[in-house]
């Protein structure tokens, strides 16, 4: 067995996993950030499914004044329409969760029924780790975020995920990842062809009880 991050996990239902969902969290937080979630969101007690939260390394991050904190990635300066990020902690980071990744395949949950889930920075390690994964995933979650690295992402987007099924929120009032943001990652990835499933929420920079519905509906109908 692999030895990857820290994670907090929780298993959903009366038979034993036959799906995961690996749930990144945003900039300061730590894994146990989504596991009220799981609850929520609805799922079908015939379907086993093994929820992973990892906990992100602590690092000092630039742009909030160099203070350590739990990160994917270190944030080098923002503006309301962009990030400038440390590409080789987005790298790092990605590593990482391929580490989660083949950890299940090796537990016997196969890529294909592996849902890669983010929120704010954890969606754009989310975005990045899933549309440049070598094998064919279940789907990606990506709740108020942004492409972190268009460029990374053009160069090493992965034909296996192509047809990835993709679920992209954000909040309208959101001043933390500005809504633009995450338009421009929905935009970017239909003008590559991509199917997203884009919703958008009248919520800051969070997430609500009609977004949790829909994912839940959402995850359902690709668990079937």
């Amino acid at each position: 067995m692999q030895d990857c991050l820290p994670a907090i996990e929780i298993e959903h239902g009366s038979v034993p996993p036959s799906f995961s969902v690996i749930w990144l969290h945003g900039l300061g937080a730590d894994g146990s950030d989504f596991v009220p979630v799981v609850p929520e969101l609805g799922l079908p007690d015939d379907v086993g499914v093994r929820f992973i939260f990892p906990h992100a390394p602590e690092i000092p991050v630039t742009c909030n004044g160099g203070w350590v904190m739990p990160a994917w990635y270190d944030i080098l300066s923002l503006s309301p329409n962009e990030r400038r990020i440390d590409e080789a902690g987005l790298l790092a980071s990605r590593e990482a969760l391929r580490c989660l990744i083949a950890r299940e395949n090796e537990r016997g949950i196969a890529c294909s029924r592996i849902f890669v889930a983010g929120f704010s920075q954890g969606g754009a390690v989310a975005y990045l780790g899933a549309l440049t994964h070598p094998q064919a995933l279940g789907g990606v979650i990506a709740l108020s975020t942004y492409i972190p690295s268009a460029s990374l992402l053009a160069r090493e987007a992965a034909p296996a995920n192509r047809l990835i099924p993709v679920f992209a929120a954000h909040g309208s009032d959101d001043d933390v990842v500005a809504p633009v943001l995450g338009k421009q990652a929905r935009d970017l990835l239909l003008g590559e062809g991509y199917a997203v499933d884009w919703h958008e929420y009248p919520m800051q920079h969070s997430v609500c009880i009609e977004e949790i519905a829909d994912i839940g509906r959402w995850l359902q109908a690709r668990l079937a």
